[in-house]
């Protein structure tokens, strides 16, 4: 019947300028390419033998829409180095003490984070030496942090994924991230000054501290 007809013609119409509303919208652009991959979490502590879920999240132009790519076809995930693995779907797995950069390429556009591989049956961590002289004026000594680790007699060291800080900080420069760990007087640290150096170590949800002594001389 004519009625029947005008209904069809009538939903056709509606479907049809729905489609164009969808298509003009901002967000949904059939040229949409991407611009760039963020991955996380960053800096998320995994425990050696345990894994952590990465994620890729895509930004997309012109639209600007985000997307989760991380399982996406076509995607490739790497470690920088043998610490961690990481599978095709970007299940990281912790393999030895490190701070491996984790990196998602899609095409010819790639996103990278770092992880902290630690340790996961830490029971304390000592500073090794406990006390050391540094003359003023840039002189340097340096300390390593190390872990005693349920089940085996030998200490792992930590020093490269512990956090390092020393009372006064003004007088003096540390690095991080290294093995071993430098202590650097400034110019103008004044001699006889005893500080507390400290370091934090995170496995899992535990903190862990040690510290030693310095003692800045002429």
């Amino acid at each position: 019947s004519s009625t029947k007809q005008r209904i069809r013609l009538m939903g056709a119409v509606a479907a049809l300028a729905t489609l164009a509303l969808a298509i003009s919208c901002r967000g949904f652009f059939v040229g949409d390419t991407l611009q760039s991959i963020a991955v996380g979490p960053a800096s998320v502590n995994v425990p050696v033998g345990l894994t952590q879920q990465m994620t890729a999240t895509g930004t997309y132009t012109p639209s600007g829409n985000l997307k989760n790519i991380t399982a996406t076809s076509g995607i490739v995930w790497q470690s920088s180095d043998a610490t961690a693995t990481v599978s095709s779907a970007g299940l990281a797995t912790g393999v030895s003490l490190g701070t491996p950069t984790i990196t998602a390429t899609l095409g010819t556009i790639s996103g990278q984070t770092s992880i902290n591989i630690v340790l996961s049956n830490v029971t304390s961590i000592v500073i090794t030496p406990s006390a050391q002289n540094v003359s003023t004026n840039g002189g340097f000594v340096t300390f390593k942090a190390m872990a005693n680790v349920s089940g085996q007699s030998q200490q792992e060291d930590i020093s490269a994924q512990a956090v390092w800080t020393i009372q006064n900080s003004a007088n003096y420069t540390l690095t991080q991230g290294v093995t071993p760990e430098t202590v650097t007087t400034i110019s103008g640290a004044p001699i006889n000054e005893v500080d507390t150096l400290t370091a934090t170590y995170t496995a899992g949800t535990t903190q862990y501290t040690s510290t030693a002594k310095v003692t800045i001389t002429q």
